[in-house]
């Protein structure tokens, strides 16, 4: 089975019908209903309940349906075409009924500004296709390469900066790396290995094990970085089996999670987290500066509180990756650079992420540190 159906376009879909066909009814209300009950089932029943449209999504959190922008019978809107709706039930449980301007809803529901042209905003904001050096690998930095272990995701956020991205063109095939394992085999230069995706723990146990066991073959790799959303959204997805493995390993294995606002992190998302901290995997925590979700400074201030004291370290504050259909999303510089400030006059050192910008073509990400900075 392909890991994703192709659009008119020929791109590769994260998390399409066929890959995670709907089986379960979601139910018409979830206020009221405890997140402990989503987490009973395993992460695949999870994946396979999950929202899949915008008017679902509506309808779940108790607003009102869009209508006037309905585009097919099946009630999705223009900008689900090419980047559909997908949010896990676990997810959704989090979000406050009949708000529409929930931090968490305002990620993943489709809005008509993502059909508004922007200029700057483009399809490969960050230059990936640029860094293909072999079917599923991208290499930009030095030491470091990273592997596009799939193309599914989790869920479906909005600002996505891999919403475009070309999955299926670029040799990017579920459980298909040998490709990825020949490059770094000949690399001996490389000595970390990101695993990204979309989501690559939306793969299973079983699998993961065969390529972690290739890259573990690999004499000159160190360091297995696995960036994943999965623990926040599905958190079930972290098991007894995933954290053994990760354990386990001769390479030294860092978990890199994204959570924008702390209303994402559940005693469920904590808890988990936990189990894997006590394994001895460190976990850090990537978000990213979205309008209307956390440009406040108290927001980030609780995240990042949050996220020490249950012992995640807060790792970067990224400025929006200028994908398009996300340019609702910006927040500029200065104010970003503002609430920085406010973070590091009352939270230590460790507790503050460092706030970056991805350039296409750079050698590393690039830190923000004053107002000189402009957007072109």
């Amino acid at each position: 089975m392909r890991n994703g159906s192709t659009n008119q376009s020929g791109k590769i879909l994260a998390t399409s019908e066929e890959f995670v066909p709907t089986a379960f009814h979601v139910p018409g209300e979830l206020s009221g209903m405890p997140l402990h009950e989503f987490e009973q089932v395993h992460w695949q029943v999870a994946m396979k309940r999950a929202i899949r449209s915008g008017l679902q999504l509506r309808k779940a959190v108790g607003l009102s349906p869009d209508s006037a922008e309905v585009v097919d019978p099946s009630g999705k809107l223009a900008c689900e075409q090419d980047f559909p709706t997908f949010a896990p039930l676990e997810f959704v449980a989090r979000i406050e009924p009949g708000n529409p301007d929930d931090p968490l809803l305002k990620q993943i529901l489709p809005v008509a500004a993502e059909q508004v042209e922007q200029a700057g905003f483009a399809a490969d904001p960050v230059g990936d296709l640029n860094a293909l050096v072999s079917p599923g690998v991208l290499h930009k930095y030095e030491g470091r390469a990273l592997i596009l272990t799939t193309a599914a995701c989790g869920i479906h956020c909005r600002y996505c900066f891999r919403r475009e991205f070309p999955y299926q063109e670029t040799g990017s095939r579920k459980d298909d790396w040998l490709p990825s394992i020949e490059y770094l085999k000949n690399h001996s230069d490389v000595e970390e290995v990101i695993l990204s995706g979309g989501d690559p723990l939306t793969t299973l146990d079983e699998k993961l094990d065969k390529l972690i066991t290739a890259l573990e073959g690999v004499p000159h790799l160190k360091r297995l970085r696995i960036h994943s959303r999965m623990p926040i959204v599905i958190p079930q997805r972290i098991t007894e089996e995933l954290v053994k493995r990760l354990s386990s390993s001769r390479l030294a294995v860092w978990m890199v999670i994204h959570a924008n606002h702390p209303q994402e992190l559940s005693e469920g998302v904590l808890s988990r987290l936990a189990h894997m901290i006590d394994a001895g995997i460190p976990v850090l925590n990537q978000a990213v500066l979205l309008r209307g979700v956390n440009d406040q400074a108290e927001t980030l201030i609780e995240l990042c509180r949050r996220l020490v004291n249950h012992r995640i370290q807060p790792y970067y504050l990224h400025q929006l990756d200028r994908v398009r259909g996300a340019a609702h999303f910006e927040v500029p510089v200065e104010t970003g650079l503002k609430i920085i400030e406010s973070l590091r006059a009352v939270l230590p050192g460790f507790a503050v992420p460092q706030y970056v910008y991805e350039e296409p073509g750079a050698k590393s990400k690039s830190p923000l540190l004053d107002n000189t900075f402009k957007v072109n």
